[in-house]
């Protein structure tokens, strides 16, 4: 039966679950037909290695319209704000102490927020890098068909072991939970955008009360997309002309990534952890034993789980140029992911929480 069930599982992912694992839409380089203003706000918290290149792609777009950028400089202890560079688009705030109940990088983008007036806003992080033409391709995707919100999922980087291994199944996993055609389609749901880059109407912002209606949230983007589309429409798609700089070169650095918020997006409830958990293992687990120690029904079932597995999985290799034996491994990566997921759990039940940049978040106190 659990051979069978894990098969079942499968089919319904691979033949109707939103097409998860096909190409999922990229923006394409697109000049828009109007020009409305844009301010550009980006939370930034000892981000040295990054900040140049990243205001230095910001300042360059090519977008005819007029548009400036904001960088919030969120007590940053590293010389950030210096790093940054001056140039006649470039403004720098420095951040106010946090209140309570805000999120360090929500807090920090509201207090752009507040020192913009553009009718767009375009909400981006201080390790992306941004091709001259992704600010006009951005504001030509939210004009027609028109949207309140384009977000971007962003090119990670993919060049240390550690990265080639467990990054592009990053992607993949979060295609599973959020699929992108549900994502873009009116009439379902499921929301969801991709934090570094998110191009917003004020308008569609004010709709819902700002910032502050999501002020404590740790999974911020989902958050933000799951409030907008309550009133409109909303799109997500792979970015081919923003690129994270941000390496991971450790697998304790992927490790760190996860455990930051996976307990979060599970509402820290250990009843939802166990079901994820027992879900986790019937998707990826049973196949795999079933074809090592099961016969029959049981190995037939398993390898075809197997290979709906690994098919759904080399499109994403594709698009992160890493070899397709790598979609062979998909269990032990579901695995590593599984195991990051306990450890976001007892992070939390220890009391320490989500920690980012030296804030805490989420603990038990």
């Amino acid at each position: 039966m659990i051979a069978t069930l894990a098969l079942l599982i499968w089919l319904y992912l691979f033949f109707r679950h939103g097409d998860f694992w096909k190409s999922a839409p990229e923006l394409q380089p697109a000049l828009p037909g109007e020009l409305p203003a844009v301010d550009i706000v980006i939370p930034a918290r000892d981000e040295a290695e990054t900040i140049g290149a990243v205001i230095a792609s910001l300042v360059t777009q090519d977008y005819a319209g007029p548009f400036r950028v904001i960088l919030v400089d969120d007590n940053s202890t590293d010389g950030t704000a210096a790093l940054a560079g001056a140039h006649e688009k470039l403004t720098i705030i420095t951040g106010q102490p946090k209140p309570a109940g805000w999120s360090g990088k929500l807090w920090a983008l509201s207090q752009g927020v507040a020192a913009s007036s553009a009718e767009i806003l375009l909400f981006a992080d201080a390790d992306i890098t941004h091709d001259p033409r992704q600010l006009s391709s951005l504001v030509a995707r939210l004009l027609n068909p028109r949207v309140d919100m384009v977000s971007e999922m962003v090119k990670l980087n993919c060049t240390s072991w550690p990265e080639r291994f467990l990054v592009p199944a990053f992607v993949y996993f979060f295609q599973m939970l959020y699929p992108f055609a549900k994502v873009n389609d009116p009439l379902s749901a499921t929301a969801a955008a991709a934090g570094g880059t998110v191009l917003v109407r004020r308008a569609a912002l004010g709709r819902i009360g700002g910032l502050e209606r999501i002020k404590g949230a740790l999974i911020d983007d989902v958050s933000l997309a799951t409030e907008l589309k309550k009133f409109g429409p909303i799109f997500l798609g792979h970015s081919g002309l923003a690129t994270s700089i941000r390496p991971y070169p450790h697998v304790a650095d992927i490790w760190n990534m996860i455990t930051r918020t996976a307990f979060t997006q599970l509402r820290y409830s250990g009843l939802v952890l166990a079901g994820t958990i027992i879900g986790l293992a019937l998707v990826w687990l049973v196949a795999p034993y079933e074809i090592l120690f099961g016969h029959g029904w049981r190995f037939a079932a398993g390898l075809i789980a197997y290979v709906l597995a690994v098919v759904s999985y080399l499109p994403t290799l594709a698009r992160y140029r890493q070899p397709k034996i790598l979609a062979l491994t998909l269990p032990l990566i579901a695995l590593f992911y599984m195991a990051a997921t306990l450890g976001s759990a007892w992070n939390y039940w220890r009391g320490t929480g989500a920690k980012w940049k030296s804030r805490d978040y989420g603990a038990t106190s």
